[in-house]
């Protein structure tokens, strides 16, 4: 899989670029600040509908327009296909495939297969439970695009048994007995049932998935970090003691029944944990409170991994990610942003070995010399332009960036 061209308008620093790509290694070196991360960001959006550096879409809006654009067009075992999605201030965004609207911004995902690295991914060890969970979801999504779906439905009935704990909640907490208060606890039961039956296709996904990943994660840690303890991955669920024994071992393959278990055991620790969420408000089970638990030998890397072995586990997440994703029949692009230069010479290495092989690889770098020399690579100056107000991003092919003017 190859993105053969792209095109941004108001998309950050970007005001109307089209940039023609081909298989192979490319580099966006420029310094920074100038823009060479925004054309990573906006793939990364095209493939997952979400930014590896922000939270919400409105700061990929370039400053002063009401709308961004994004566009490329994919070439997947010799079939291309166009996918652009339209960023609204304040509005729905809008997507289309092929030039057509789509219904949905979501149906567009799986067109485009990648993985981004970037000096971000730190807080894939470091960081809280939700940016793995992050990891996990938008991998699931990239594979299987349906669950794109399943996830935005336990979202909203999430949302939906919140306001109704919060609701049930107060009225606790006032000792009175409101028709508001009665009415949310007499129709918790339904949405009981509505995120779990949700909820399990959800975590019965991520347990399949961990399962499928343990091996590519020691694998890929022990090649870029062969001194250090061995890695490994266990998801930790929520439900609790409700979870059947049998789904903690991350080495279990996934069965039929498996959501209809999971369904059941959820529906047990909802009701076991019930006037807990009531007095507190909140809904205490379910996959937005679980976490991948990442091990080095037999202490968690959170809290006891130096910051090598922390970068090798974040980098070991990402290459066992693109592993998996070739190992289903298409090499997935490769996203690289400004990581070389966090890296010492052993990670650079074993990075760029995967690169070297990769069917598309796209590198952004603040200078040339942090690209390994071993990455035979075509190259584009990036540099930001003062023009009235705002800064805007160019760009230019050059054949060494060696003494080019950026």
């Amino acid at each position: 899989m190859f993105v053969r061209s792209f095109t941004l308008r108001d998309f950050r620093s970007w005001d109307d670029v089209t940039i023609d790509l081909t298989p192979g290694s490319m580099v966006f070196v420029g310094p920074n600040g100038h823009g060479k991360t925004n054309l990573i960001e906006s793939l990364g959006y095209l493939s997952t509908l979400s930014s590896h550096r922000v939270s919400s879409d409105a700061p990929m809006i370039r400053a002063g327009a009401d709308r961004a654009f994004a566009s490329a067009s994919v070439v997947n075992l010799g079939r291309e296909l166009t996918i652009d999605i339209e960023l609204l201030e304040g509005k729905a965004n809008k997507a289309r495939m092929n030039r057509s609207p789509v219904r949905r911004p979501r149906e567009i995902l799986g067109v485009l297969h990648s993985v981004l690295f970037a000096p971000e991914d730190l807080s894939l060890v470091r960081g809280d439970p939700g940016d793995r969970r992050r990891y996990l979801d938008e991998l699931l999504t990239t594979r299987r695009p349906r669950m794109a779906s399943v996830r935005a439905d336990y979202d909203k009935v999430l949302r939906q048994r919140s306001a109704l704990l919060k609701t049930a909640g107060g009225a606790l907490r006032r000792g009175s007995r409101s028709s508001d208060g009665a009415s949310a606890l007499a129709t918790l039961d339904v949405w009981d049932g509505h995120l779990a039956a949700h909820g399990a296709h959800v975590l019965a996904s991520r347990i399949g998935l961990v399962h499928e990943l343990l091996p590519f994660i020691a694998d890929s840690y022990a090649s870029i970090a062969p001194e250090s303890r061995p890695a490994a991955v266990r998801y930790r669920s929520s439900l609790g003691e409700a979870l059947p024994p049998e789904f903690a071992d991350p080495g279990r393959a996934p069965e039929a029944d498996d959501v209809e278990v999971l369904e059941a055991a959820f529906l047990h620790q909802l009701n076991e944990m019930r006037q807990r969420e009531i007095e507190r408000g909140v809904c205490l089970v379910g996959p937005h409170r679980d976490d991948l638990e990442l091990v080095l030998g037999d202490q968690p890397a959170k809290g006891f991994a130096s910051h090598g072995e922390s970068w090798s586990f974040a980098l070991s997440l990402r290459l066992a990610a693109f592993a998996l994703l070739r190992a289903e029949g298409t090499d997935p692009v490769l996203m690289l942003d400004d990581v070389f230069a966090e890296l010492d010479r052993k990670r650079r290495s074993a990075l760029a070995a995967v690169a070297a092989d990769a069917e598309q690889v796209l590198i952004t770098a603040a200078v040339a010399e942090d690209v390994p020399p071993e990455l035979d690579a075509r190259r584009w100056g990036v540099q930001a332009v003062q023009h009235d107000s705002a800064r805007i991003s160019t760009i230019s092919a050059v054949d060494r960036v060696e003494g080019a003017e950026l």
